[in-house]
């Protein structure tokens, strides 16, 4: 470590960038139970954006942990460096001026706060997304939920491992029998303010 060396002062800054772009980078941190509707809202407020001019990237637990991450299991040390290198990845795309949805459960305060840490308080924007167990287990397509129940996955956030409800989240997203339009017009309305 003691070899290497910053090249941020050389780099474009990221003033430029969002000059550019017409915009400021922010990360819109999604945090919930799997099946909860992080990224189902993500891409669809990306999309929203993105047809009236934003720039926006979504990461999610697969796209992340097929990736970038694919060397790292479920136990909690991986589980806290994969949130560590989401945030760090997260913190790049937030200084070229890019709007970054981050939909990962994230099950505990310590994670988040981690992730909060390293993308910088002024940057971070945590969504809550609450749903229930009992509807996140209907949502679940990939049949998680009842492999966990099986024993087939272990620590599974919601079956066999705890989950830590935000303490002080920047909105809450109740999915209960709302439509996706609704909930995402919700958080759109929340963002443009913070965007320009």
């Amino acid at each position: 470590m003691q070899n290497l060396y910053s090249t941020k002062d050389s780099l474009l800054s990221r003033e430029d960038k969002e000059k550019l772009l017409n915009q400021k980078g922010i990360c819109i941190w999604l945090t919930g139970l799997s099946g909860s509707g992080k990224t189902t809202i993500a891409n669809y407020v990306s999309r929203q954006l993105h047809d009236n001019g934003v720039y926006t990237q979504v990461l999610d637990g697969d796209n992340i942990r097929l990736g970038i991450n694919k060397n790292l299991s479920f136990s909690d040390q991986d589980r806290q460096e994969n949130i560590r290198r989401i945030a760090e990845v997260t913190k790049l795309f937030v200084e070229a001026g890019v709007v970054t949805f981050c939909c990962f459960v994230s099950p505990t305060q310590k994670m988040r706060a981690l992730a909060k840490n390293v993308i910088g308080e002024n940057d971070f924007f945590e969504v809550f997304v609450s749903t229930n167990l009992e509807t996140c287990e209907i949502r679940d397509v990939k049949g998680l939920y009842k492999r966990a129940r099986k024993g087939e996955i272990k620590d599974f956030t919601g079956v066999s491992s705890s989950f830590e409800c935000p303490v002080n989240p920047d909105l809450v997203l109740d999915t209960e029998n709302k439509s996706i339009n609704e909930i995402g017009e919700t958080l759109i309305s929340v963002l443009l303010n913070k965007l320009k």
